[in-house]
């Protein structure tokens, strides 16, 4: 008998960051990081001056990218956080990052 996937709980996260989160290379950082977490979905940078994500996977790995979103690579200064919790779809085959 072939050995099962242990069951997760999937999870999606719409995710708004503020501070000084753009030209200091926190969208490639993003997109490294969700890859590495097996993560789908993209992150952008918005008109405002926010960094705005969707993460979608295993709910223990969203949250870990949420987390570290809170910080961000380094000489970013993230001022806030924003979740909000979506229902997820499925609708992505990986991650990426989206221009505005």
């Amino acid at each position: 008998m072939a050995a099962q996937k242990p069951h997760y709980e999937k999870a999606r996260a719409h995710v708004l960051i503020e501070g000084r989160v753009q030209g200091v290379f926190f969208r490639a950082n993003t997109c490294q990081k969700a890859e590495e977490l097996g993560l789908t979905g993209w992150v952008k940078n918005t008109r405002d001056g926010q960094v705005e994500a969707v993460f979608e996977g295993p709910k223990e790995d969203v949250e870990k990218i949420i987390e570290w979103c809170r910080k961000g690579p380094p000489g970013a200064v993230v001022t806030h956080v924003e979740v909000a919790w979506e229902e997820p779809n499925d609708e992505f085959r990986n991650f990426s990052i989206r221009y505005w």
